[in-house]
């Protein structure tokens, strides 16, 4: 294993759903941040790291810049604007559409003021025909013709990555190791455990019920053969809302449980025994006290 000598702090940002995460979870090389096909699914900043030869890249997946509806909103926001700040340089994540909008010239407007080096990856070519794109540099470059790179990827299938990490690698600076070997992510296993319960819940939800769950571990013990035992309480903000999780004859929170068990014994790499409980905890995303009891704090 090569000797860390390098390291680089990069913000990877963007609109929500863009694939902010699922780019994270491709550089990194495993999953730490969950995705779905829905927006607003990260509400933290997760930091993923990704050792690639003599540098070490630290990558703060962040939450999609939106308009803020609750106090939860507004502390994702909060975090977005932290995250473009003090770091080596920034990836403005996009879609491959040509016209800018009003996140990403939020956004935009940010890495002028912070004179950051930025980089503006085109995600989802998969999606489209290669020429375009042309249309959607160049609206990019007439918003903001200082973008050190624009480099179209795909983190579904992996195109564009290595050349992505090739013009990170510019901004890396002389210095310690931050992370040790094998560390992937700064998030606690129960911090990470409480993710993937709720990355099934947006995947197995409709409309704006996922959005009102918060995930709780209260349980996280590992027993001598190995297994380790998690206990999770699913908060929702109504009555209905907890029938609708547990599912006639509990069906759809079994489905939910099976379905994180599975990916908590992938990112464990041993057997997990899980139990859910579902607690209704009405207008939480509007609690102060709430928002930081499920760890969502400055």
């Amino acid at each position: 294993m090569n000797e860390i000598k390098k390291t680089a702090m990069v913000t990877v940002c963007g609109r929500p759903n863009v694939g902010k995460s699922s780019l994270t979870n491709a550089l990194v090389g495993e999953k730490i941040a969950i995705v779905s096909n829905k927006p607003q699914t990260t509400r933290n900043r997760i930091y993923g790291v990704a050792n690639r030869g003599d540098t070490q890249y630290v990558l703060l997946d962040t939450p999609g810049l939106h308009k803020a509806r609750t106090r939860l909103g507004d502390y994702m926001v909060k975090v977005v604007n932290a995250s473009v700040a003090e770091v080596d340089c920034v990836l403005l994540l996009v879609e491959p559409i040509a016209h800018v909008g009003a996140p990403e010239e939020a956004l935009i407007q940010r890495i002028r003021e912070g004179q950051l080096p930025a980089i503006l990856c085109i995600n989802k070519i998969d999606t489209v025909k290669k020429e375009e794109l042309l249309p959607v540099m160049a609206a990019y470059h007439e918003a903001y013709p200082d973008f050190k790179a624009i480099i179209p990827i795909s983190a579904h299938t992996g195109e564009g990555l290595e050349e992505l990490v090739a013009e990170m690698h510019k901004y890396a600076s002389e210095g310690p190791q931050l992370f040790p070997d094998g560390m992937t992510t700064d998030q606690p296993e129960r911090q990470v455990m409480a993710e993937i319960v709720r990355e099934k819940l947006l995947l197995c939800l409709d409309k704006e019920i996922p959005h009102g769950t918060a995930v709780e571990i209260t349980r996280f013990s590992e027993r001598e053969n190995e297994i380790i035992d998690v206990e999770a309480t699913i908060y929702c903000e109504k009555a209905s809302h907890k029938g609708i999780i547990i599912g006639k004859q509990g069906a759809m929170l079994k489905k939910i449980s099976t379905l994180a068990r599975q990916d908590m014994e992938r990112f464990m790499g041993t057997k997990v025994y899980l139990e859910t409980w579902v607690k209704v905890k009405e207008n939480w995303r509007d609690n102060p006290a709430s928002i930081r009891n499920f760890g969502y704090e400055e």
